[in-house]
């Protein structure tokens, strides 16, 4: 244990690496890592003789984040996405191996443009493009040889390219109706018809994610919910249409990988918010599927896996609650694991890192409400300052993997909460619906629930409870403090909704409708979305309140935060307000979050660790 606690400093530098991708040749690795203060692509040998990985090698110096970055699957250069400033607004750029040639492929800062996939010889790759009209994403992909992009795909909609055929004629595609209602459909990329695979209207969810074309060619493995309560493994006949079930688990399978010949499977499923990974050999079908060998992971969550070219290998992002994130790779035929990158600890003992404990708690219905509690260590879990951290979403999951703000407060001696309110994913489709439109306030009451059960537990001094939150959890922030203003010594809002009525006018074109679906329309709402709204029960507000924003935020733009901080100035209420000109939606580059966290935590102290 420390003798004295670390700065926040040292906690930045506890860094991150992820997003992995296999070269061609199976001999180098590439990743994105924030060793500069902001995402970049980095690239390590695989040597799964070596005692411990080798220094990485810069590829990118780009200065802002960079989003993804794909080798191709036949020659040595990577599709590079990246935004500026967080405005989400990703260009294109080409990338050779070692970085010495990076070529924009795309130069219209105005538009996104959303990498697919590439197709298996490697000539092409597909990618979506609101340049027509913001509202909506065309499908076009982009010839190397001719070095010009072809329009294969418009309508009115959100799509998204996934994954072409393994003779590269077909491409897989989503259509978001919703954020509930996914659909996919099969593109010929030679005549341009379009074949729907799934229903486009469905009675409440219909999700499809991760088709995979079988090793036969016959159909494709998918994830789906439709009609179900969580999402399992499907099998969809390309012939029929038809999709079948192939398994009956009790929690969300979150994640599906297939190697590019169809035969080696991934599945990763989300059990009470921990991952588990299995592996299977479906090269002759499903019924005749063999169970792989699966690695012996570092536990917490899983952010991904891909498989090597040749499909031997497996890369995985491990996501612990109390070490670095890194990448992992598992050989399937020597059954060997090692870690490929090593990630920085920043110079704090790894057992000083806390994991947090799955608790439960009721709620005013009496049902009980998944949370992750964080503990300081060497102190009794008694009358402890306590910060409620609300995650975003509302489609979104509180998960046990590491986070430096939270591992810094715990160390400072809080007790930190994260509740995985009604509304939350990976409970299924039921317990995701329960805060829809009009019943948004049940999930609020929850917050309320969570502080009152710390206070009754013995573990929260009841005088020094805090709630903080981003995106949506701001809004739930800004809603706890006004609905339940008592319980509060203070909060923290993170680029949250104030005003759903401003919020639904002002977000990005291609996000309103999506929006509209969960939390309800101006044309049909507008008395109810103002009625919730936190900016018009402003006048409730006792808790000091602390306030982050970035200047370039695509998603809730900057003026959510400027409304709430002004009515609190002109009612006297304490507020400490914190705008940053070149980030988005959150936080992304390290200079910035130096500002921000140092700042809150000073906030908190002055509220929460006062003496009673």
């Amino acid at each position: 244990m420390p003798t004295e606690p670390y700065n926040f400093a040292r906690y930045l530098n506890v860094h991150y690496a992820f997003n992995p991708s296999f070269s061609p040749d199976g001999k180098r690795l590439t990743f994105l890592t924030d060793i500069t203060g902001t995402y970049e692509v980095w690239s390590v040998p695989i040597d799964m003789r070596a005692d411990s990985p080798a220094w990485p090698e810069q590829l990118t110096f780009v200065g802002e984040r960079v989003s993804s970055a794909t080798f191709s699957p036949t020659q040595n250069v990577l599709l590079v996405a990246a935004d500026t400033g967080g405005s989400e607004r990703t260009q294109l750029y080409l990338m050779s191996e070692e970085g010495t040639r990076f070529t924009p492929l795309t130069a219209n800062p105005e538009v996104i443009y959303q990498f697919g996939g590439w197709s298996l010889d490697g000539a092409r790759f597909a990618y979506a493009s609101n340049e027509r009209d913001a509202r909506y994403f065309d499908i076009y992909e982009y010839i190397l040889a001719s070095g010009q992009p072809r329009l294969l795909h418009r309508s009115d909609h959100t799509n998204y390219p996934l994954r072409y055929s393994p003779d590269g004629r077909y491409l897989l595609f989503t259509r978001w109706h919703s954020n509930i209602h996914l659909q996919l459909l099969l593109l010929d990329t030679l005549t341009g018809e379009l074949r729907p695979l799934t229903p486009d209207v469905v009675e409440r969810q219909g999700e499809h994610h991760f088709p995979h074309w079988s090793a036969d060619g016959r159909g494709l493995y998918l994830v789906s919910n439709r009609g179900r309560r969580v999402s399992s493994l499907a099998w969809l006949d390309l012939a029929t249409a038809e999709m079948t079930y192939l398994r009956d688990d009790a929690w969300d399978v979150e994640g599906l990988a297939m190697s590019d010949d169809g035969r080696h499977m991934a599945l990763i499923l989300n059990e009470d918010g921990y991952s588990r990974l299995e592996l299977f050999d479906v090269s002759q079908g499903w019924e005749a599927r063999q169970a792989l060998p699966r690695p012996d992971l570092p536990g917490g969550v899983i952010f991904g896996v891909t498989w090597s070219r040749d499909g031997q290998r497996l890369a995985v992002t491990c996501f612990p609650p109390d070490d670095a994130v890194d990448v992992w790779i598992w050989d399937v035929q020597e059954k060997h694991l090692w870690r490929a990158t090593r990630s920085s600890l920043g110079g704090i003992p790894r057992e000083t890192f806390v994991a947090p404990v799955l608790t439960h708690y009721p709620s005013f219905d009496g049902r009980q409400i998944p949370a992750f509690l964080y503990l300081p260590q060497g102190k009794e879990p008694l009358n402890l300052p306590v910060i409620i951290d609300v995650h975003g979403g509302p489609e979104g999951q509180s998960r046990p993997f590491f986070d430096p703000v939270t591992q810094y407060f715990v160390a400072q001696g809080y007790a930190v909460l994260f509740p995985n309110v009604r509304g939350s994913t990976g409970y299924g489709y039921e317990y995701q619906s329960l805060d829809d439109v009009r019943l948004r306030m049940d999930s609020v009451a929850d917050l309320q629930h969570a502080a009152l059960w710390l206070q009754e537990s013995g573990i929260a001094d009841p005088l020094r409870i805090a709630v903080m939150g981003g995106s949506y959890g701001g809004f739930m922030t800004l809603s706890a403090i006004t609905t339940y203003a008592g319980l509060w010594a203070a909060a923290v809002d993170i680029v949250g909704v104030a005003n759903f009525v401003t919020f639904l006018e002002n977000t990005g074109p291609w996000r309103r409708k999506h929006r509209e679906s969960e939390y309800g329309s101006l044309e049909n709402d507008r008395e109810f979305l103002e009625s919730i709204s936190p900016i018009n029960h402003v006048g409730d507000i006792t808790a000091p309140l602390f306030v982050i924003h970035g200047a370039n935020d695509p998603r809730v733009p900057v003026g959510e935060a400027e409304q709430i901080v002004a009515a609190l100035l002109a009612r006297g209420v304490p507020v400490e307000y914190l705008r940053f000109e070149d980030e988005g939606h959150g936080l992304a580059k390290r200079a910035n979050k130096l500002v921000a966290y140092p700042a809150v935590a000073r906030f908190l102290e002055q509220y929460l660790q006062r003496p009673l």
